[in-house]
């Protein structure tokens, strides 16, 4: 996929929603861990959403690439599964055991940072300007400040320069795979969604019989839990990244990382009475700063459209 990205208000309002979705998925997954280990949870979530998705495909008619793929394209499908899929969740759900959730929280907008290099190299029309780096390092830091002194400070754990290692392989993880995801040929949104999950399926399964064993029979409010992260954080926001990607491009899709600790804090302060942090505000302020530094072209031209 060559054309330059297209970024329009339907962009901005699927970032949006994908930040909101996940940043609640953290206090999901935490409730999911009480009672089934974290390769099982990455397997269940990514099998359900494969299910729903794969009825919503059939129920289309099975549509995927507009011409006949290369061989190359069906490698790089499976390998975009794995990145996207299977193996963060794996890593991240295995991490999140043995580091902090600031630091958890951090290595997740890390993955901004990283793509932004890549796609410099990668992808078409995604060059890398003065304006772009300095709008994503401001958001960085209204992220590492968000989040407060936890994120960088130790937990004394054996596991846990493991556990961070864990975290930032799967940071690099979805940049990659949105990275090679923008590169593939023309390709029906639902289609690539879903043969993404299903392979994901393929690689997470096996990995959660290896590393947990046999699932533990889990409880009705684990089950339930189980399947809201496979039906919305899984199937309908992994439906969302697909078309953002395809559509906006990598970079731009990586920006919900900047969201999601905002949603985060919020949400744990309305669900869970956690306190909010007394920087929230200047953190936002940064993280908004940096949003729209680093999307000023594109920001400029919607509301110019607008106007």
């Amino acid at each position: 996929m060559n054309d330059a990205p297209r970024i329009t208000a339907a962009s901005w309002m699927m970032i949006a929603a994908l930040a909101f979705i996940w940043g609640g998925t953290f206090l999901v997954t935490e409730v999911a861990l009480t009672g089934m280990p974290p390769f099982w949870i990455a397997a269940s979530r990514i099998g359900f959403a494969a299910i729903v998705m794969l009825v919503i495909w059939a129920w289309r008619g099975f549509l995927l690439f507009d011409t006949r793929p290369s061989r190359a394209d069906l490698l790089t499908t499976f390998a975009i599964s794995g990145l996207s899929g299977a193996i963060p969740f794996a890593l991240l759900a295995w991490g999140q055991q043995h580091v902090t959730s600031g630091f958890a929280g951090v290595s997740m907008a890390s993955t901004a940072l990283i793509i932004l290099p890549l796609a410099h190299f990668l992808v078409p029309g995604e060059r890398m300007t003065w304006r772009r780096v300095l709008g994503f390092v401001v958001g960085f830091i209204g992220v590492a400040i968000l989040i407060g002194g936890q994120a960088f400070e130790t937990n004394g754990g054996t596991l846990e320069t493991a556990g961070r290692i864990a975290c930032f392989g799967a940071s690099s993880c979805y940049a990659l795979s949105s990275i090679l995801m923008r590169r593939l040929p023309a390709v029906d949104a639902i289609g690539l969604a879903t043969i993404l999950l299903l392979i994901g399926s393929l690689y997470s399964i096996p990995l959660a019989l290896i590393a947990d064993g046999p699932p533990p029979m889990p409880t009705t409010d684990i089950l339930l839990v189980l399947l809201f992260l496979g039906l919305v954080p899984t199937a309908a926001a992994n439906f969302l990244r697909v078309l953002v990607v395809r559509s906006a491009g990598p970079v731009f899709m990586s920006l919900v990382n900047y969201q999601v600790p905002v949603w985060s804090v919020v949400l744990g302060a309305l669900i869970l009475s956690e306190p909010l942090p007394p920087t929230l505000l200047y953190a936002m302020v940064l993280i908004l700063a940096g949003l729209g530094l680093s999307q000023y072209g594109a920001l400029r031209r919607l509301f110019g459209k607008a106007g």
